[in-house]
């Protein structure tokens, strides 16, 4: 994959070192096998519901399913009630037509009013985490608490390695990763996946579940999201938060200091227009922060629900 981002640029291109492995962690993230539940809320989504009192949506990352946040949201069903998405294609979830994030953003803002959820929290993980800034920067009034888990308002200078890319300049990547994912099997979707597996998380049970969350997503769904990633752009618009926002970066894959050093501030960069943002990273945690370090994780989102 990290091949391919290179061949509608003029960036040059370099032998696949970490940041290619980043870049494809925060595409191609997996999750827990999925159980049989939902209730249908929306056609881009389903919903389960555990837990009471205050509202809290949990999204996770792409070919990730709710399962990835049961855990967490287990630990917080005592104090708040948690709204844990499912996305269409995802995970063996059906897939639908046409765009896919655009509707989920506004069939969640539906949801939010139609249940009559006043200012619920956002966490999501990766994909998730753009689709907490997309809400948040699309009706601040509307949204609670951001909590973003490894996840970004513009994934593309993953890639790069530069906040200064632009939607124009990925306009022909995304086409072209697009394209290349409608012809993807199962299988070869799965083998992609297992590329970037050492970034995902640490033990080899959890890195099996990306694996196998992958094998049961739809390949065309997944290959529209990381298109409508890769040409929408938050950064112009994220300025419009006015709930507090925690990002949560992982750098526990991470080779030295100079990577690390160049992480953050990439992702201080692409918060840094959002009045009451935070940054924090775990250095023991790869991409699926709650698998690696759910106790830390689930007490972190605690102590920012009650800020």
């Amino acid at each position: 994959m990290h091949n391919q981002t290179n061949q509608h640029t003029t960036t040059t291109k370099t032998k696949p070192d970490f940041w290619a492995h980043f870049a494809i962690s925060l595409t191609l993230v997996g999750g827990m096998l999925a159980a049989n539940f939902s209730s249908k809320a929306a056609e881009s989504f389903s919903v389960e519901v555990i837990g009471s009192g205050k509202p809290v949506l949990m999204i996770p990352g792409l070919m990730s399913d709710a399962r990835v946040w049961r855990p967490t949201a287990e630990a917080l069903a005592n104090e708040y009630q948690l709204h844990l998405i499912s996305i269409a294609g995802f995970a063996g979830k059906p897939a639908i037509e046409g765009d896919l994030l655009p509707r989920v953003k506004q069939q969640l803002l539906h949801y939010i009013e139609q249940n009559n959820l006043q200012q619920p929290a956002v966490v999501g993980h990766s994909l998730g985490a753009f689709m907490a800034f997309n809400l948040a920067s699309t009706a601040p009034d509307k949204i609670g608490t951001v909590i973003a888990v490894d996840g970004l308002p513009y994934l593309a200078p993953v890639f790069t390695r530069t906040n200064d890319t632009t939607v124009a300049m990925m306009q022909g990547q995304a086409a072209y990763l697009r394209q290349q994912y409608q012809q993807m099997t199962s299988e070869q979707l799965k083998a992609m996946t297992a590329q970037g597996l050492f970034i995902q998380a640490t033990s080899a049970a959890h890195q099996q579940q990306v694996l196998d969350m992958a094998a049961t997503s739809d390949a065309k769904a997944a290959g529209q999201a990381v298109y409508e990633l890769l040409t929408t752009d938050l950064r112009p618009q994220v300025h419009n938060i006015n709930s507090k926002v925690l990002l949560i970066g992982a750098s526990g894959a991470m080779a030295n200091a100079t990577d690390r050093s160049a992480a953050e501030a990439l992702y201080q960069q692409q918060i840094a227009s959002i009045a009451n943002a935070t940054l924090e990273f775990n250095p023991q945690a790869r991409h699926f922060i709650m698998l690696d370090q759910p106790d830390w994780l689930a007490a972190r989102i605690a102590r920012a629900l009650k800020d």
